[in-house]
């Protein structure tokens, strides 16, 4: 694997991080769908179960420094049952956290996946392997950009009773009562 390859790839996704911070419209409102927390870790834990794999291919030493890998790392090497495994849970890991966004982009993310898989374990030429990994990469980086709304973080807003009823008369509310210039009030209701 060419370090020109690997600044390729890190630019697709800088990319995709700095075209969704830049570009109000996105993700798209229309086709867009919101990500739970919970889908959010799941994802994580399958791109990094991904990112495993794909270090365990590439670069062994790498991988080697992390405690207890060794054992992984030769199953994943080794191209059997155990590899295509530690291919599979991952991969299913990523699809399941999409599970709610567009059919479409699931599919291009399975279609992507499944041509990684592929090309790994049918025996493709390293450059068909290569560019079926860049291919998956534009395309989970485009559908998290254009797609996927992050998880909702809710926070309580406290207010205490002192802050209520110094806020009262001035018409300004921080508690549960909106007072008015008649004098009455009513719930407040954003």
């Amino acid at each position: 694997m060419s370090r020109s390859y690997l600044i390729s790839l890190a630019a697709v996704v800088a990319l995709a991080v700095l075209v969704r911070l830049v570009i109000p419209a996105l993700p798209l409102r229309r086709a867009a769908r919101q990500m739970s927390a919970a889908e959010a870790l799941v994802g994580g834990l399958g791109l990094a179960g991904l990112a495993l794999h794909c270090a365990s291919m590439f670069f062994r030493r790498t991988v080697a420094l992390l405690p207890g890998t060794d054992s992984i790392s030769a199953d994943i090497r080794a191209l059997g049952t155990l590899s295509v495994l530690w291919y599979v849970a991952p991969a299913a890991l990523v699809l399941l956290a999409l599970r709610r966004q567009h059919p479409a982009s699931l599919g291009l993310v399975a279609l992507a996946l499944t041509s990684v898989g592929v090309t790994m374990y049918d025996g493709a030429a390293l450059h068909t392997h290569l560019t079926a990994i860049f291919l998956w990469v534009l395309a989970i980086a485009v559908v998290t950009t254009a797609l996927v709304r992050p998880p909702v973080v809710r926070r309580k807003v406290a207010t205490s009773a002192r802050s209520r009823s110094s806020s009262a008369g001035n018409g300004v509310a921080l508690g549960d009562d909106i007072a008015h210039d008649s004098g009455r009030s009513r719930r407040w209701r954003p």
